[in-house]
């Protein structure tokens, strides 16, 4: 990621799919990713620089973006109109998602309280981090806030009862901790966490994190994260056509230990980053609404073949 020197008070940004959200691993290809300083405990995320172009743009989003959704965190209730076997014909009916938009737009301003620690469950991470951006100011947390309306409405429209974690894009937080719960609380049948990469501007692609056993709370769910992680993978290539990381994993999964929003589920859970926000192809892709469109139905695509498949 290309960085420039900033006060001590600047933020830290998503680097090698790992700074936005929590610090990196060496890739399962056995290669050391490149990526920023890793947050130590005692050195949150938060305190390392932030990029120059995107200081002070929490909310900053490409001409033509959507700029006045709105969500409701959580939606049990059908629409008065639609019947009760109309609901039940629906593919996901009685089928619960959470959906986690990664960061939040307000972080930036709010330091004292994303360096705040929290316990992750084999270590202590930072509350949160700001994300990052494409290199002309589109922030990562307005490009997880709008795919994620677009995923939920999509996944609604099948029948599932869907909650996101957060309820604003110009707000902070909540803490990465407190998303895990999230979907633990409304006992989830899948949980998604939707993020964009901010990697050196030669890496593209995108890739899949899931959990390792830690021997804590989401041991219990690793193999059902695995499969949900590879019918997500196989679908979200299938309906964008974007390649696979060419920087980290092996045929874009990644496996993890040190994300507490994996290490505190205790329900199936993966992490996408859509792609390199610093990459100008992909960010071409990430600016442009009805390609943002394509991901959220490619992501529905593999929500619901994980959700229906036998196993």
């Amino acid at each position: 990621m290309i960085r420039r020197p900033l006060a001590a008070a600047a933020l830290a940004l998503c680097g090698v799919g790992a700074v936005a959200c929590g610090g990196a691993e060496v890739s399962d290809t056995g290669a050391s990713v490149p990526t920023a300083a890793t947050p130590q405990v005692g050195q949150p995320a938060a305190t390392q620089n932030r990029a120059a172009d995107t200081a002070g743009q929490g909310t900053s989003e490409p001409a033509g973006s959507e700029t006045d959704i709105t969500t409701v965190p959580d939606t049990r209730t059908a629409a008065a109109s639609e019947t009760a076997s109309e609901t039940s014909a629906k593919p996901l009916a009685g089928k619960r998602v959470v959906i986690d938009p990664g960061h939040n737009g307000g972080n930036f301003r709010h330091a004292r309280e994303i360096n705040k620690l929290v316990d992750i469950s084999n270590q202590k991470k930072a509350c949160d981090t700001t994300g990052t951006s494409t290199n002309d100011g589109y922030t990562e947390a307005a490009f997880t806030w709008d795919v994620s309306n677009k995923l939920a409405k999509l996944l609604k429209a099948r029948g599932a009862t869907v909650t996101l974690t957060r309820s604003s894009k110009t707000d902070w937080g909540p803490c990465i901790d407190k998303r895990a719960a999230i979907g633990n609380e409304n006992d989830a049948d899948a949980a998604i966490s939707i993020h964009g990469d901010g990697a050196a501007a030669n890496l593209h692609g995108f890739h899949i994190i899931m959990p390792k056993k830690i021997g804590g709370p989401v041991d219990a769910v690793v193999d059902d994260s695995a499969r949900l992680g590879q019918d997500v993978r196989n679908a979200f290539r299938k309906g964008t056509g974007l390649p696979y990381s060419n920087y980290i994993g092996k045929d874009a999964l990644n496996y993890r230990s040190d994300l507490g929003g994996l290490n505190l589920s205790k329900v199936p859970k993966i992490f996408i980053e859509c792609g390199n926000m610093r990459n100008a192809a992909d960010a071409a892709k990430f600016k442009d609404r009805e390609f943002r469109q394509r991901m959220a139905e490619a992501l529905a695509q593999g929500l619901e073949k994980y959700l229906t498949s036998a196993r």
